[in-house]
C-alpha cells in the first residue's frame, strides 16, 4: 500500500504594512476629495495637517481639525508632527505659492510626493523643487487627474495609430465658476494669478502627453471684466500655443460659469488632423432635468472618478518604488507655458517658452 505524505501547509505570509499617506493643507478644495478617496482605500492610512488656516474664512468655509473630523480622517496639529508620523507618501494641496516650502519638507522626510497643480508660481521655485526632489531621490508626481480619463487614453491610441493623420490644430477650453470656496484662488500673492494659472495647465498637460512636442512660444490675452468686483486676478483669458513642429493650440481658460450654474464647469478638447477630428467633453456625461419647485436646472454628472484613478496610479508607484507620470519635468514644462502666457499678457507680445 502506497504511503501518502501529508502536504505541508504553506507558511503564512507576513502581513503587509499599511501605506501611510499624509495630506499637507486643506487650502485646495481637491484635498477634500483626495482625503475622502484615500479613507476608503484598503491598506491605506491617511492623516492630514492644516495649520496655516487664515484668520478670516469665506462664509461656510471649514478648515483644520474641524474639517478633518468631518471627513473622518486623522489630524496632526503641525507639519512637523505630520512628517514625524513617517508617511510613505505626501500629497501637497496648499496654496500655489506654498508648494515649494511643503515639497522641500516632504522630500527631506524621504516621502514620495504628489503635488497639486501648478507646480509653482515662479520658475525659481520650480527649479528649487526639482533640486530638492533629485537630492532626496524620491518619486514626484503632478496632480493632473484629467489625463487618466479613458477617453483620453483612446485619443492617444488613435493619434499614435495614425487615425488622425497629421495633426494641425487643437482647441481646448477649461471654463469654471469663480472659485469662491477658497478666497486665495483670486489673490495673486498666494495663487500666482487667476484663470491663466488655474486652468491652462490641465490642457497643457494633456497636449504634452498626447504629442510629446515642446511648446515653442505663447501668445495670450486676458482681462478682468468677469467678476470685476470680486477678483484681483484675471478672470478670462485666451492662450495660443505654437509648438516646435508648427501645430497651433488655442486654450480658453476663463472663470466664465455663472454662480447659478448647476455644475462647476467643464473641460473640452478638439484635435484636428488631416484624416479626421476628435472632440472630447471630459465631464459631459450627465443626467439633466429641472427642479419641479423652482424650475432651476439640475445636472448630475456620472462616470469614472479621475481623482481616484490618479491616486491609484500614484500609490501603485509608491508601493513598487517607481516613478509615476506625469512627473516633475511635466510640471516644469506646463509651468513654463503659464509663465510665458503671463508675460505675453503683460507685454502684448509673443513669448518664447523657457526649456526646463
Amino acid at each position: 500500500m502506497a504511503t501518502v505524505t501529508p502536504l505541508t501547509p504553506p507558511a503564512p505570509s507576513a502581513p503587509v504594512a499599511p501605506l501611510k499617506v499624509a495630506i499637507m493643507s486643506f487650502a485646495h478644495t481637491h484635498a477634500l476629495g483626495y482625503a475622502a478617496a484615500l479613507r476608503e482605500m484598503p491598506g491605506v492610512e491617511v492623516r492630514v495637517s492644516d495649520p496655516a488656516v487664515p484668520d478670516v474664512l469665506v462664509p461656510g468655509e471649514v478648515r483644520g481639525r474641524a474639517l478633518a473630523d468631518a471627513l473622518g480622517v486623522d489630524y496632526a496639529e503641525t507639519y512637523d508632527d505630520l512628517l514625524a508620523w513617517g508617511p510613505d507618501a505626501v500629497i501637497v494641496t496648499s496654496e500655489n505659492a506654498r508648494h515649494r516650502e511643503l515639497v522641500e519638507l516632504a522630500a527631506g522626510a524621504g516621502a514620495a510626493i504628489l503635488c497639486e497643480k501648478p507646480l509653482a508660481t515662479s520658475w525659481e521655485d520650480g527649479l528649487a523643487m526639482r533640486a530638492a526632489v533629485e537630492k532626496a531621490g524620491v518619486p514626484f508626481m503632478m496632480a493632473f487627474p484629467v489625463r487618466f480619463a479613458g477617453t483620453f487614453d483612446r485619443l492617444r491610441a488613435a493619434h499614435e495609430g495614425g487615425a488622425l493623420g497629421e495633426v494641425f490644430a487643437i482647441r481646448g477650453s477649461n471654463n469654471g465658476m469663480l472659485p469662491l470656496a477658497r478666497s486665495w484662488f483670486t489673490e495673486p500673492e498666494l495663487s500666482g494669478g487667476g484663470a491663466l494659472v488655474d486652468h491652462v495647465v490641465h490642457i497643457a498637460d494633456l497636449l504634452d502627453a498626447l504629442r510629446g512636442v515642446p511648446v515653442a512660444s505663447v501668445t495670450a490675452v486676458a482681462n478682468t471684466k468677469l467678476h470685476a468686483a470680486r477678483a484681483r486676478a484675471e478672470t478670462a483669458g485666451l492662450v495660443t500655443l505654437t509648438y516646435a513642429d508648427g501645430v497651433v493650440a488655442a486654450i480658453d481658460c476663463s472663470w466664465s460659469q455663472p454662480d447659478t450654474s448647476p455644475i462647476w464647469g467643464g473641460l473640452k478638447l478638439s484635435v484636428a488632423g488631416s484624416a479626421g477630428t476628435v472632440d472630447i467633453d471630459f465631464f459631459g456625461p450627465a443626467a439633466r432635468g429641472l427642479d419641479a419647485r423652482t424650475g432651476a436646472a439640475i445636472v448630475r454628472t456620472y462616470g469614472p472618478n479621475f481623482d481616484e484613478a490618479m491616486l491609484d496610479v500614484f500609490l501603485s508607484a509608491v508601493r513598487a518604488g517607481e516613478q509615476p507620470q506625469p512627473d516633475l519635468a511635466v510640471g516644469l514644462r506646463t509651468l513654463g507655458v503659464v509663465l510665458a502666457a503671463q508675460e505675453s499678457v503683460r507685454t502684448g507680445r509673443t513669448v518664447e517658452v523657457v526649456a526646463p
